[in-house]
C-alpha cells in the first residue's frame, strides 16, 4: 500500500489542501504560456497567464503521472533545489500489465492459509450444501465488491493508494480515514493469521519436535493451552523476523513473490491431480474406528485388539491403550469391550457415492466424540467418555455462523490489483480485468472444492481438524498427489508469504493516512527512511500484529480480520452506488458493467455477514469506525475531495427545500429565521459584535440565521472589500459561535443594498422571517441624517414583507456570551398584540446560559374601561395553557390631561425637524437659520413662561440609562452644533430616574427635562388642573400651532416611559412594542425622536414587531 497524499500540494494563498492537477494555474503551465507571444492568438493573450495553450499542455494530460510516494525519486523531487533534479535518475515510467500487475497479485493474496488449513474442516462440519452456500455467499460479496470497485478504479486517474483512497475519495475524509484504518486493521490481523497458519502447519504437520511445550501426555485443557503457548512464542519469533526483513528490504519481499506464488498454484494443482487420481486409484489411507469412533494413530500401530500368532492370540497396542495389562484377562474399557475395531478408507474416491453421505452438515460442541454415521455401536445408558485423548474429538463449538467468520478471510484480498495502481501501465483497464478475473478463478476454485472434497474424502476425516486420524497428516494432504508433503510445504511456504506481504502493506496503508492528515495523532507515521520506507507505520503494525499473535488461535483471529474487511468492502459498494445515484457530473467510469442495485446488493451483503460472523465483532467494529468519524469531524484536518457525502448533502437540501416550497410553516413549527444587519467600518469589521452574541443567545430556536452587511459602491471596484467583509463576517460568526451563513451585497447606495438584502437573502422556502439590527448610531448627527432615513424604510421594508423585526437599543451594553446573570428579571411590556413575539423572545433567550436564571415578567396595560382584575386572570391562564412561567401584571393608565412638558417636548421636537430641513443649506445660512430659530424659541419662552425648562438637543445617540439632576443656571435650547465641533465617545452610565443627561461639551442633539429633586419633571405653574393648561395655553401661543397629533403621541410616550421606567428601572432586559413609522415620510424625523422618549432612562430595551401572523400557540 503506498500513499496517495504525493498527488496534493498547497495552492499559495488558499490555505487548503487541494489534489494537484496539470491543467490550470500550475507552475509549469505558467511557464508554457509564455508561448503565446509571436503566436496568432492575441484575443486571449490577457488570459495567459492563467490558461495556458492547449497545445503546450497535451503532454501533461495526456502522460498525467500516478506514481506511488515513498520512491527516493518523489522524495527529492519535492524537497531538492533544481540542480539536484537535474543530477537525479529518470523515473521508470509504471510497465506492469493486467496479468503480472493485477491478476497474479490478487490470486495470491486470495488464496491463503484457510484453504489449506480450514477448506475440509469446513466441508466436514457444515456439509456440502452448507458450505456452498457460505463460499457462494463470501464469493458474490467479492465479485460485487469487484465490480463497484473497478467502476471507481476507472473514474478518472487512480493514484497511489488503493482503496484508501477510492474510499477517502468517494465518500470523504471522514469515512476514508475510518474505513481506512478498519482496513489497515484488517490487512494487519491478515498477518497474523497468516504468521498463526505457518507456525501450526510448522508445529502440527512439518515438525511436531520442534514445540517448546510438550503437548504428549496432556489432554484437554492443558494440552490446548500448551498449543497455544507454542503459537505465542514462535509466533511473536517469526513476527520479528519478517519485521526485520521488511525493514532491510522490500525489494526482497518482491522478489520473492513470484515463488511463493509458485508454490500456491503448485498445491492448488496437486490437489486436483490428486482428485483425478482417486477416480482411478483411491489412495490408501485407512482409519481406524471403535465401534463409529475414530481413534487417534499415534497411540497405536494395527488397527486390531489382538493378532492371532502360531502360539495363540496375544494382544496389540491398542489393546494396551484401553486396557490395565496386556493380558487378556486385563480389566478393559467397557466401550472398547462392547465394540469392534475396524477400519475405513479415509479417501474412498470421486466414485465412492461419499458425496451424499457428506451434502448436510454435522455441528459439534467443543469436546464432542467425531463419529462416523451409519455404523453399529455398543453403547450403555450410563456410559461416560473416558479414554477422550484416544479418541479424535471437536476442538471448538461449531455453528454455522462461525464457519462464515473463519471462511470470509480465504476471499479477501481483491484490492491487491488497485493497491499497485501507480505500477500498471493502464490502471483503468488493468484493474476491472485482473480483478474480476482473480475472483472468477478463485471462485471457481473454492466452489468446486467443496464439492471435490465431499465426493473423495471421508466425513470423519474431513471433520478431524488436525488429521489426527490420518497419522497426523493434513487432510487436504492426504488427497493431493504425489505426496501430502507437496501441499505441506507448498502452503507453508504460501502462507509465510502472504505474511510478508501484509507486514508490507499495512505500514504503506498506515503511511499514507497519516500523510493525508486527516487523522492528526497519526501524522508521526507518515515519515520513514530516507528511501521513504514507513519505519514508525512498520513499527505500529508489528505491535499490532503481535496482539494477534498472542491470541494464538486461528479460528478466533478469523473473524476479527474478516469485520475489517467487510467493513472496508461495504463502504466501496455504497461509494459507488452513491456516486451513481447522484448523478455526479464527474462520474463517468470507463468501467460500464456496474449498476447500483448491485452496488447495494453487496453492500447489503457486507453488513449481512458481519453480522453473521460475529453480531458482536461487527458492533466493535462499527463503534471503532465511529470513534474514528467523530474525531476525524471535530480534530481532523479540512479537506474538501468533492466526495459523494457532499452530494449527498446537496440533493438531500434541495428535497428539503422543495418540500419547504409546499405551504408556509404550521404556527407550531414556527421558529425566528434571523436576518441579522451589520455595519462594518472602513477596515470592514463589524462595527456591533455584540449583535451576534445576542444572535447565539437566540438561536434556541435553532432556526436560520443569515448574518449580512451592505456596501455601496459597484461590484467589480468593490470586490475586495466584499470578500474582507465576509472573511469579518464568518470570523466574528466563528467567535461567537453562530451557526449560519454571511452575505455581502454591493450596491450603489447603502438603502437599496440593504433592501437588496432584505429581499434576496435565504433560498426558496428556506427563508428569513425575523430582522434583527442595532437602534442606528449617532442618528441625530447632522451629517449623518441617511442613518435614520435608512433605518425608517428598513422597518417599512419588513413590515411590508410581514417580517418581524427586532432593535436592541444601546446593544453595547448587551451581556456577551460569556457572562451570567445569577439573578434579575427580563419584563416584556404587551401594549399591542404582535402575534406572540414577545412571549416568545424571553423563552428562547432563557434557554441560554447568560440568561437562564432571570424571572419573565409580562406587563400589561389597562385603560379606563378595563376589568384589570380580570385581564391578570385571563393573561395568567393565556400563560398556564403557553407552558410558559411568568409574572404577570396589569399596570392601570388613567386619563390625563397633556401637560406643559409635553408641549414644550413636542416644541423643541418640531423646532428640530425645522432645522434639518435647512441641512442642505450652505454652512452661514444654515447658521443663521439656527440662530433665528433659536432667538425666537428662547425669546418666546422666556416672554411666555418666566418658570423656564431646559431642553437639550443632542447629535449622538442618548446614552440610556443617564439621568441629570444638575440645574442649569440659564435656561437655553441648545440646537445642533457645527460639523467642525469636536465629538467626544458617549459613556454608557447606570439608570438612574426618568430623563436623560449628557456629558458637558459633547456634541449631542437629545432632549432632557430638568428634574426636580424628587425626580419628576418640572412642570410650569398651573398645569395640574385643565384651567392651568387653559391658562397656559392663553400664555404660549406658538403651542397652539403644534400638530396635534405629534402632541398626542408625544403625551402617549412619556406617559408610558414613566411607567416602564417607574416597574422595569432595574430589569436585565425590557423588551417592548415597536410602534409603526407614520403613513406620511414627511414626520421620519418625529418618529425616531418619540422612540427615543419612549425608552429613555432603560439601560437594555429590545423593541419588537410582529411580522403579521401568530408565532406561538397553546395546541401541542
Amino acid at each position: 500500500m503506498v500513499a496517495s497524499a504525493s498527488l496534493k500540494d498547497m495552492t499559495p494563498g488558499d490555505g487548503n489542501p487541494k489534489e494537484s492537477s496539470p491543467f490550470i494555474n500550475s507552475s509549469d503551465a505558467t511557464e508554457k504560456s509564455q508561448k503565446y507571444d509571436g503566436k496568432h492568438m492575441a484575443l486571449f493573450e490577457e488570459e495567459m497567464e492563467t490558461s495556458p495553450m492547449v497545445s503546450t499542455m497535451i503532454s501533461s494530460l495526456a502522460n498525467y503521472s500516478s506514481l506511488p510516494q515513498g520512491s527516493k525519486e518523489h522524495e527529492e523531487e519535492a524537497d531538492n533545489e533544481e540542480e539536484d533534479k537535474k543530477k537525479k535518475k529518470p523515473v521508470k515510467a509504471p510497465q506492469l500489465g493486467t496479468l503480472m500487475g493485477v491478476y497474479l497479485p490478487c490470486i495470491q493474496n486470495i488464496f491463503g492459509v484457510i484453504l489449506f488449513l480450514r477448506m475440509t474442516w469446513m466441508v466436514g462440519i457444515g456439509g456440502v450444501i452448507g458450505s456452498f452456500i457460505i463460499v457462494f455467499m463470501c464469493c458474490s460479496t467479492t465479485m460485487l465488491t469487484a465490480i463497484s470497485m473497478s467502476a471507481i478504479a476507472t473514474n478518472g486517474v487512480v493514484p497511489a493508494g488503493g482503496s484508501y483512497y477510492m474510499i477517502s475519495r468517494s465518500l470523504g475524509p471522514e469515512f476514508g480515514g475510518a474505513v481506512g484504518i478498519c482496513f489497515y486493521l484488517g490487512t494487519t490481523f491478515a498477518g497474523a493469521m497468516y504468521i498463526l497458519g505457518s507456525i501450526e502447519l510448522l508445529l502440527v504437520y512439518i515438525l511436531p519436535q520442534a514445540a517448546i511445550f510438550k503437548m504428549e501426555g496432556l489432554e484437554g485443557a492443558e494440552a490446548e493451552a500448551a498449543m497455544l503457548n507454542n503459537m505465542r512464542v514462535y509466533g511473536t519469533i517469526v513476527l520479528s523476523f519478517m519485521a526485520t526483513v521488511v525493514f532491510v528490504g522490500v525489494k526482497y519481499v518482491n522478489k520473492l513473490a513470484l515463488l511463493f506464488l509458485a508454490c500456491v498454484i503448485l498445491s492448488i494443482l496437486a490437489v486436483y491431480a490428486g482428485v483425478i487420481k482417486t477416480a482411478i486409484e483411491p489412495p490408501d489411507f485407512p482409519v481406524c474406528l471403535l465401534g463409529n469412533r475414530p481413534l487417534i494413530s499415534k497411540g497405536f500401530d494395527v488397527c486390531a485388539k489382538t493378532l492371532e500368532s502360531g502360539n495363540g492370540t496375544i494382544t496389540t497396542k491398542l489393546w494396551s491403550v484401553f486396557c490395565d495389562s496386556p493380558f487378556l484377562n486385563a480389566t478393559c474399557d467397557e466401550y472398547f469391550v462392547n465394540n469392534n475395531v475396524s477400519f475405513i478408507q479415509g479417501i474412498p474416491g470421486v466414485m465412492s457415492g461419499i458425496l451424499k453421505e457428506n451434502l448436510f452438515g454435522n455441528y459439534l460442541e467443543k469436546g464432542d466424540l467425531v463419529a462416523k454415521k451409519g455404523i453399529a455401536t455398543v453403547e450403555g445408558p450410563d456410559d461416560t467418555l473416558t479414554n477422550s485423548n484416544r479418541y479424535v474429538l471437536a476442538d471448538i463449538t461449531s455453528f454455522f455462523t462461525l464457519l462464515v467468520g473463519i471462511y470470509f478471510p480465504s476471499v479477501t484480498g481483491i484490492m491487491a490489483g488497485s493497491n499497485r495502481s501507480g505500477d500498471l501501465r493502464d490502471a483503468q483497464k488493468s484493474i476491472p480485468i485482473g480483478t474480476i478475473m482473480a475472483i472468477t478463478t478463485t471462485s471457481i476454485v473454492y466452489m468446486s472444492a467443496v464439492i471435490l472434497f465431499g465426493a473423495c474424502i471421508e466425513g470423519v476425516v474431513l471433520r478431524d481438524k488436525f488429521g489426527e486420524g490420518v497419522n497426523g497428516n493434513l487432510v487436504i494432504g492426504t488427497l493431493a498427489w504425489p505426496s501430502p508433503w507437496v501441499i505441506v510445504i507448498g502452503s507453508f511456504f504460501s502462507t509465510c508469504g502472504a505474511g510478508l506481504q501484509s507486514l508490507t502493506g499495512a505500514p504503506r496503508l498506515m503511511q499514507a493516512i497519516s500523510r493525508d492528515g486527516v487523522v492528526p495523532i497519526l501524522r508521526v507515521f507518515g515519515h520513514g527512511k530516507a528511501n521513504g520506507e514507513p519505519t514508525w507505520a512498520l513499527l505500529l503494525t508489528a505491535g499490532i500484529c503481535e496482539i494477534g499473535i498472542l491470541i494464538a488461535s486461528l479460528d478466533a483471529v478469523a473473524p476479527i480480520l474478516s469485520m475489517f474487511f467487510l467493513m472496508c468492502y461495504m463502504f466501496v459498494n455504497l461509494a459507488c452506488a452513491l456516486q451513481t445515484l447522484l448523478r455526479t457530473p464527474n462520474w463517468r467510469p470507463r468501467f460500464n458493467y456496474y449498476h447500483w442495485a448491485l452496488s447495494f446488493l453487496g453492500m447489503s451483503l457486507c453488513l449481512s455477514l458481519m453480522f453473521i460472523c460475529s453480531w458482536f465483532y461487527a458492533i466493535v467494529a462499527m463503534v471503532i469506525a465511529g470513534s474514528i468519524y467523530k474525531y476525524i469531524e471535530f480534530r481532523g484536518a479540512e479537506k474538501e475531495w468533492g466526495d459523494g457525502i457532499r452530494g449527498i448533502s446537496l440533493s438531500a437540501a434541495r428535497y428539503a427545500l422543495m418540500r419547504l416550497e409546499e405551504g408556509p410553516p404550521h404556527t407550531k413549527n414556527w421558529r425566528p429565521q434571523l436576518l441579522v444587519l451589520v455595519s462594518t467600518d472602513v477596515e470592514q469589521n463589524v462595527e456591533q459584535p455584540r449583535l451576534l452574541s445576542l444572535t447565539n443567545q437566540l438561536k434556541a430556536g435553532k432556526g436560520l440565521t443569515i448574518v449580512g452587511t451592505a456596501l455601496a459602491g459597484t461590484y467589480l471596484e468593490n470586490h475586495p472589500q466584499a470578500q474582507r467583509a465576509e472573511q469579518s463576517l464568518r470570523k466574528l460568526m466563528e467567535t461567537e459561535k453562530v451557526k449560519g451563513f454571511c452575505q455581502v451585497t454591493i450596491s450603489s447606495n447603502m438603502r437599496d443594498a440593504i433592501s437588496h438584502l432584505l429581499q434576496a437573502s435565504g433560498l426558496g422556502g428556506l427563508m428569513h422571517n425575523t430582522v434583527l439590527v442595532s437602534w442606528p448610531r449617532n442618528w441625530k448627527q447632522a451629517d449623518d441624517l441617511q442613518t435614520w432615513r435608512d433605518f425608517i424604510e428598513l422597518v417599512r421594508e419588513t413590515t411590508a414583507a410581514h417580517l418581524a423585526l427586532l432593535v436592541p437599543k444601546n446593544i453595547a451594553a448587551f451581556p456577551s456570551n460569556g457572562e451570567r446573570f445569577s439573578e434579575g428579571h427580563i419584563d416584556v411590556w404587551w401594549i399591542v398584540h404582535d402575534g406572540g413575539m414577545l412571549m416568545l423572545l424571553p423563552f428562547l433567550l432563557r434557554q441560554h446560559k447568560v440568561w437562564r436564571k432571570c424571572k419573565m415578567r409580562i406587563f400589561t396595560v389597562a385603560q379606563m374601561d378595563d376589568n384589570s382584575i380580570q385581564m391578570k386572570k385571563d393573561l395568567t391562564t393565556f400563560l398556564y395553557h403557553l407552558r410558559i412561567d411568568a409574572e404577570v401584571e396589569v399596570v392601570e393608565m388613567h386619563d390625563s390631561d397633556i401637560s406643559a412638558y409635553t408641549y414644550e417636548k413636542t416644541l423643541v421636537m418640531e423646532q428640530r425637524s425645522q432645522i434639518l430641513k435647512q441641512i442642505n443649506l450652505t454652512k452661514t445660512e444654515r447658521e443663521r437659520e439656527i440662530q433665528s430659530i433659536t432667538d425666537s424659541s428662547r425669546g418666546s419662552i422666556r416672554r411666555k413662561n418666566p418658570a423656564v425648562v431646559t431642553t437639550q438637543l443632542s447629535v449622538t445617540e442618548e446614552q440610556p440609562g443617564v439621568s441629570s439632576k444638575v440645574e442649569k443656571p440659564e435656561e437655553e435650547v441648545q440646537l445642533i452644533h457645527d460639523s467642525t465641533s469636536p465629538t467626544s465617545p458617549a459613556t454608557p452610565l447606570t439608570p438612574a430616574s426618568e430623563g436623560g443627561a449628557q456629558t458637558p461639551g459633547s456634541a449631542q442633539v437629545q432632549m432632557t427635562w430638568t428634574e426636580k429633586a424628587d425626580g419628576e419633571p418640572a412642570k410650569p405653574p398651573g398645569a395640574s388642573t385643565p384651567q392651568g393648561i387653559k391658562d397656559i395655553f392663553n400664555m404660549k401661543p406658538e403651542w397652539e400651532n403644534l400638530n396635534q397629533s405629534n402632541v398626542r403621541r408625544m403625551h402617549t410616550a412619556l406617559r408610558l416611559n414613566g411607567v416602564i421606567v417607574k416597574k422595569s428601572s432595574e430589569a436585565k432586559l425590557v423588551l417592548l412594542n415597536m410602534p409603526g413609522p407614520p403613513n406620511n415620510r414627511s414626520g421620519d424625523e418625529n418618529y425616531m425622536e418619540f422612540l427615543e422618549v419612549l425608552t429613555e432612562g432603560l439601560n437594555r430595551v429590545l423593541l419588537v414587531r410582529g411580522g403579521g401572523r401568530e408565532v406561538i400557540t397553546i395546541y401541542s
